[in-house]
């Protein structure tokens, strides 16, 4: 599968919705694990804003690559984002995006209490 590097470098990332279990299952609940570790993994929803143009996106990360408080609003740092396309079909209908993942979103407050 395609994998597309993110620069983040430049923009400015901001929680819009608290980490939730990444769901694999909706029928029975089950909660999506990370096929090389096992870590259970978390969807965070996040303000990418870059250039003047915002966007929200939805992004998935192993829970252990969560660090600090992530409420809503808090500015964030995402390590290791990367694009991946994607194309499928379901009921004769064809259907693309983008999905995002990262290996850790981490909170900007809790690294300026580390620096201080």
């Amino acid at each position: 599968m395609r994998q597309i590097p993110v620069d983040t470098s430049t923009a400015t990332v901001m929680v819009a919705q608290p980490p939730q279990p990444k769901i694999a299952n909706r029928q029975t609940g089950e909660i999506a694990l990370d096929r090389e570790t096992g870590a259970k993994m978390m969807t965070v929803d996040v303000l990418f804003v870059m250039d003047g143009q915002a966007e929200v996106l939805n992004v998935v990360v192993p829970e252990p690559g969560i660090s600090g408080e992530l409420v809503m609003g808090a500015p964030v740092v995402l390590t290791g984002l990367i694009a991946r396309p994607w194309e499928n079909e379901f009921n004769g209908q064809k259907r693309h995006g983008i999905s995002f993942r990262a290996a850790a979103v981490t909170s900007m407050a809790s690294t300026a209490q580390t620096a201080a």
